[in-house]
């Protein structure tokens, strides 16, 4: 057995990883229509304006503002009605001093017309409109350019593309981008014991979890997830994987065999190819996470037990393939709640110690790392200091996955 060296407080742990993560650089073009989610690698400078015409912002009659002065309920003007116009019409009729034309939302604003005024403001009486509201100069009319002008800058390269940035895209008839792409992540579970799916289980053995897991984990955050199996416990077969995983991915993370059992092969491996910048850190679960630099590359080493990886993987491998994939952070949701029962953290190590919300009260569900339902009946999990309790009924924190 190799005892572990010092083991690493968790702020400092998430700072060293921080510290050693470059974006990635690569860029790739893709269609509009597969692009939210991704991150401009490009300025979008606008070729044309937005609204491209003057148009009516609301459905009712367009008229020379100055003609409706003074107009009430009491005292309406009354203007001819001259045409009509919906979206997408090509104006044929001007409107002159006493006219108005019936317009749709949308709609090309006539020449000779600057405002409009609401069908609610009006009554139709033998073809002659009576205005109830006196308009003002461009009231309920979109401008040409209002919303956007040729030429400005509308998205910059780094933004993050959701849905109202790809309707900025298309407004201005684009329909490639360039982003950058995504990281490709391997992942490797590790250890004779752990069998894929599919197969048939002999004793002593479990099937794959944290493969899975981590997968969804990858892919929720902007990653491409690569399989390439799991990996036995001799140190061939351990530095193969991990050769092919560097040649062929930006992010690797392995699951199990780092802790510190005679098998636990794994950093001895890396600490051959590359540096290791903590293996042991002070959490409970999670305490043997390594995190290593192998040919400039980012290299995980998680716990074996699901619940370990897992909230592991929320911990230091969610922030950590954001910023590669420069994608913002991801935002922490949090609540207050109430302990339903004294707990207890770890003596030694700060404990995340995970939890269901039911109400106003926050139930804790961990049992132990092994268990995978320790976390799949979770919402998310409270902080508790080591040494550290909190008695029932206490107002807790409640950061949630």
């Amino acid at each position: 057995m190799k005892p572990f060296g010092a083991l690493l407080p968790f702020k400092q742990a998430v700072k060293v990883v921080d510290e050693h993560i470059e974006p990635i650089t690569r860029t790739e073009v893709t269609g509009i229509d597969r692009a939210v989610g991704r991150v401009l690698a490009e300025d979008i400078v606008a070729s044309q304006n937005t609204p491209p015409f003057d148009r009516a912002a609301m459905d009712g009659y367009a008229v020379i503002a100055t003609d409706t002065s003074g107009a009430s309920k009491e005292t309406p003007c009354v203007l001819e009605m001259v045409g009509e116009l919906h979206a997408g019409d090509s104006p044929g009729t001007a409107v002159g001093p006493g006219q108005c034309i019936r317009i749709a939302t949308g709609a090309i604003m006539p020449e000779g017309a600057d405002a409009v005024v609401m069908v609610e403001d009006t009554a139709s009486r033998n073809g002659r409109i009576e205005i109830y509201k006196e308009a003002q100069s461009f009231s309920n009319v979109s401008k040409k350019g209002e919303d956007i002008r040729a030429g400005e800058t509308v998205l910059s390269y780094g933004t993050y593309l959701d849905a109202g940035k790809i309707g900025v895209l298309a407004s201005q008839g684009i329909q490639n981008v360039k982003v950058y792409e995504k990281p490709r992540v391997a992942i490797m579970p590790s250890g004779e014991e752990v069998v894929e799916l599919g197969k048939e289980l002999k004793q002593g053995q479990l099937y794959d979890i944290n493969t899975y897991t981590m997968l969804s984990v990858v892919e929720e955050n902007g990653g491409i997830p690569v399989r390439l199996g799991i990996i036995s416990d001799n140190p061939e077969d351990i530095l193969a994987k991990i050769t092919e995983a560097l040649n062929k991915c930006d992010f690797v993370v392995i699951s199990g065999g780092s802790s510190v059992g005679e098998k636990d092969l794994i950093a001895d491996v890396v600490e051959e190819r590359g540096d290791i910048l903590f293996h042991g850190v002070e959490i409970k679960p999670g305490k043997p996470t390594m995190f290593a630099l192998v040919e400039g590359k980012p290299v995980f080493g998680m716990p074996g037990y699901p619940t370990s990886c897992l909230v592991n993987s929320y911990l230091f491998l969610v922030p950590a393939l954001r910023k590669m994939a420069r994608l913002p952070r991801k935002r922490i949701q949090t609540a207050k709640a109430k302990i339903a029962r004294t707990t207890s953290g770890a003596k030694d190590r700060m404990q995340f110690m995970t939890v269901k919300v039911e109400g106003d009260e926050a139930i804790p569900v961990f049992t132990e790392s092994g268990a995978i339902t320790s976390i799949s009946r979770a919402d998310g999990y409270i902080e508790i200091e080591a040494g550290g309790s909190v008695e029932k009924g206490e107002t807790v924190t409640v950061t949630f996955f």
